[in-house]
């Protein structure tokens, strides 16, 4: 039986669309397996590729590579590096721009400077990128969906109801803007040409924050029966978004009511035409009764609010690995337990790595590194508190030579003039794809400042209040909003460490007053802290470690001190240890009780 010809070139038109589709799907995954099969080979092609367009550079004539391509000369001849040591060429080319002869990074011009958010040490790094590497980023955006449609198919029928911020980008003496590297995505030719999002680019690209989240919640709510993915950056600004969609639900109830815009709000014009446009096809009574009834439920709990207001959903795509996973019970009580997708590993250095199993469990999410991004060296990590490892150090290893089951901090070289960059994560050898190891995330490999020969990084702090939380869990009703870590050398001798903790009471706001188990909180976490921390606090060298509850709303309150100091929105993350005095004192401001360790922690011997 022959298939009936379509009804109208509109459906000619579809049809097509889908066979480019699947087709540019099935050359993404071919491209997957080739690479990650290819391994060893196309890792020498990048070091070669790399190494040979910037022979001429200043950095690598400087370290006298003399134009040699391979990996052990470039291992013998160029060190490896943090951001501080890069940090007074950037500065250069930062004032100047691409007026040096010869190029001080790299061969190509560089376009743009990507930021970090600095938010704990107060530096913000400044990550140079060309437009060449922009192109070879959208590559790499471009292979996850098609990852994605084989396990969650449908995709391109239906829209993302993400909130995506851009921020303001800074202009530099040389002429080379700053900006987040998030906002350079939005500003990306592949990004403007990706419709599949409910929010107009006008409302992404506003970089007033309040009316930028305003006006995507308002579209994404006129769009709620096509969104099939929910999501955001990183799990932490979800969790937010979804605070600040519990403040003004009424409101853009009674812009979807009135099928108008309060103008008082959203006063950029641009943004005023685009979302009247949606409001004129989408809005009504009917689509406002609905969540004006779902927001006002008795039980008052938003449970399931994401799949409720966004009935078609198909999962929430949000960061949750590292120090992001305390922030799942929170997506799962809003989205009726969805499936969490953490689809690709990417920093403002680099795209790297790529979810291939993404249906994995949110503590099992690892990530192939795709052999074509940078070339990769891996520094073995150690337990830092051992006696026979603190000063230990290594020879790096190459991307197929890491060891399966073994921490490692990553280095990488990239395109555009980062030569053995270390990026300061923390990577698990967790399995392999073909001939490509898969990483789980573990975190920053930070050292927290030391009060005495200790030496703890932010994974062995995050795993020792996921510890503490689920103590304090059992015995009262309270679940951990969000931490921090501060380092007190001055008001106690000898010094300790404060662990400051938000909590959510579940049965009032008032904290529940048990003094005893918050006692013994601080007693689990010491004893999570590794062996040789507990050695120093039995000798005395070490302090008891405090507990210092702040008031509801504190860490919105240090996220908003760190967007005014130039933190950008979409990239922020609580840091996990504060040294600056304005950040303590705020904290400080902020406390409502402190708890400290009654008993010394128990230590194994050495």
């Amino acid at each position: 039986m022959k298939t009936p010809p379509p009804e109208s070139p509109g459906d000619l038109g579809t049809i097509y669309e889908n066979e480019m589709v699947d087709e540019n799907h099935k050359k993404a995954l071919e491209f997957i397996e080739e690479v990650t099969t290819n391994a060893e080979q196309v890792q020498k092609r990048v070091l070669y590729e790399i190494l040979s367009r910037n022979e001429h550079v200043e950095y690598l004539q400087r370290h006298r590579l003399n134009g040699h391509t391979d990996s052990v000369t470039f291992k013998t001849t160029v060190p490896i590096i943090t951001y501080e040591d890069l940090k007074p060429d950037i500065d250069r080319i930062i004032a100047k721009g691409n007026t040096y002869s010869p190029p001080i990074l790299c061969a190509q011009p560089i376009s743009k400077f990507y930021c970090t958010s600095g938010t704990s040490s107060g530096v913000r790094k400044r990550i140079p990128t060309t437009e060449e590497d922009n192109e070879r980023r959208g590559v790499f955006r471009s292979l996850v969906k098609p990852v994605l449609n084989q396990y969650i198919p449908g995709l391109d029928k239906g829209k993302a109801m993400f909130i995506l911020v851009a921020q303001p980008e800074d202009p530099t003496p040389g002429g080379i803007n700053i900006t987040p590297s998030s906002t350079g995505r939005y500003k990306s030719a592949y990004f403007m040409k990706d419709k599949n999002f409910t929010s107009p680019i006008q409302t992404i690209l506003c970089e007033d924050s309040y009316q930028s989240i305003y006006s995507q919640f308002l579209c994404g709510l006129c769009h709620n029966k096509l969104v099939v993915r929910f999501g955001a950056g990183f799990a932490s600004r979800l969790v937010r978004n979804i605070r600040f969609f519990k403040e003004h639900w009424s409101h853009l109830c009674n812009d979807i009511r009135t099928g108008t815009i309060d103008y008082a709000r959203i006063t950029d014009p641009l943004v005023q035409k685009a979302v009247l446009e949606v409001l004129k096809e989408n809005s009504g009574p009917e689509l406002a009764d609905f969540i004006e009834t779902e927001c006002m439920r008795d039980d008052a709990s938003w449970k399931g609010i994401i799949s409720r207001l966004w009935p078609n959903t198909k999962y929430i795509e949000v960061i949750v690995t590292g120090s992001m996973s305390q922030y799942i019970p929170a997506i799962d009580f809003y989205s009726n337990s969805l499936p969490i997708i953490s689809c690709r590993y990417s920093t403002s250095e680099c795209n790297m790595g790529i979810n291939l199993n993404p249906l994995s469990k949110p503590d099992q999410v690892s990530y192939t590194l795709i052999p074509t991004m940078a070339y990769y060296e891996f520094l073995p990590v150690h337990d830092s508190n051992s006696s026979d490892a603190r000063n230990q150090e290594q020879e790096p290893v190459d991307l197929t030579a890491v060891e399966l089951g073994r921490d490692y901090e990553l280095v990488i070289t990239t395109y555009t003039g980062l030569y053995r960059y270390r990026v300061g994560d923390v990577l698990r050898v967790a399995g392999f794809k073909n001939n490509a190891p898969q990483f789980q995330y573990m975190g920053r490999s930070n050292k927290l400042p030391s009060v005495a020969t200790e030496r703890i990084d932010e994974v062995e702090l995050q795993n020792a209040v996921n510890i503490a939380a689920n103590h304090l869990m059992k015995f009262i009703h309270v679940s951990l909003v969000d931490y921090t870590c501060f380092t007190d050398t001055t008001s106690t001798t000898p010094g300790h460490y404060v662990l400051y903790f938000e909590l959510h009471c579940g049965m009032s706001d008032a904290l529940v007053s048990r003094s005893s188990v918050f006692e013994e909180c601080c007693l689990a976490l010491e004893e999570s802290l590794g062996n040789y921390y507990c050695f120093v606090r039995k000798e005395g060298t070490v302090g008891p470690l405090e507990i210092k509850i702040v008031e509801k709303g504190t860490f919105d309150k240090l996220m908003n001190y760190a967007i005014s100091q130039g933190a950008p929105v979409s990239q922020y993350k609580t840091p996990r240890c504060v040294k600056l005095d304005p950040i303590v004192e705020l904290l400080n401001s902020s406390v409502v009780s402190n708890y400290y360790s009654q008993a010394c922690p128990k230590y194994n011997g050495m």
